[in-house]
């Protein structure tokens, strides 16, 4: 009999990667103990500027003197909720010469390790698992859809907290969306002197950015279907 398996409903820490470095807006390169910023990565992302590739075979032949290199990039939520700081990657590597952050164009980095920070603790990627991952779609819309429906939308938050299992405790302050991404909504849940995050998963994961207002719309709907039904037991 073959063995099922169960339906992902949160993103792998590739995934997360991935998603991190296709909508970064900034990032800080540091080499041979110097500190460079670079911004504009607005529309390309990290990796519009960076090329990963595989570390040289012995015996091929690199063009130039190699230069250690870490990219350091952090994921700020766009909403003001509480410890905005979501997560940090770091990625090493070697280039085969100072990167330039005014140069146009890719510089190639010679991958050696990416390691991804966030509540769930520090876990290394390798870059198989990167290329592997699936870039999410919502990846470099995340702000704007939080952000739309934070200003637009926020009577309509805290109804979903009605699909979080097990229910929430007593004494929120507020609820407010604090991630987005192909699997479901993330809500910070703010107490007087802690958080906490909850997740709310989509039916099934975004095949692309089109689908977001309908499955939105479902749990809103899951949600009023529960207020009813609570309504009417004795």
């Amino acid at each position: 009999m073959r063995r099922s398996h169960p339906l992902a409903t949160a993103p792998t820490a590739a995934e997360r990667t991935r998603s991190i470095l296709a909508a970064a807006h900034s990032m800080t390169v540091v080499s041979d103990g110097r500190h460079a910023e670079v911004h504009r990565l607005d529309g390309e992302g990290a990796m519009g500027h960076v090329h990963l590739h595989a570390p040289l075979e012995t015996g091929e032949h690199r063009t130039g003197t190699p230069f250690p290199v870490k990219l350091e990039l952090t994921d700020i939520a766009p909403t003001p909720v509480r410890d905005r700081l979501r997560a940090r990657v770091a990625l090493t590597g070697l280039l085969a010469g100072p990167y330039d952050p005014a140069a146009t164009g890719s510089t190639c980095m010679e991958f050696g390790q990416a390691i991804l920070e966030d509540a769930a603790g520090r876990t290394c990627i390798t870059l198989q698992e990167l290329e592997d991952a699936e870039l999410d779609p919502v990846a470099t819309s995340e702000a704007s859809l939080l952000t739309h429906l934070l200003d637009d939308h926020s009577d309509l938050v805290p109804r979903l907290l009605r699909l979080v299992r097990p229910a929430p405790d007593t004494g929120v302050l507020r609820a407010l969306p604090v991630a987005l991404d192909r699997y479901g909504l993330t809500l910070r849940l703010e107490y007087p002197r802690t958080h906490r995050d909850v997740r709310v998963p989509f039916r099934t994961p975004l095949a692309n950015l089109d689908h977001i207002g309908p499955q939105i719309h479902a749990l809103l709907s899951a949600a009023r279907r529960l207020s009813h039904t609570a309504h009417l037991l004795p």
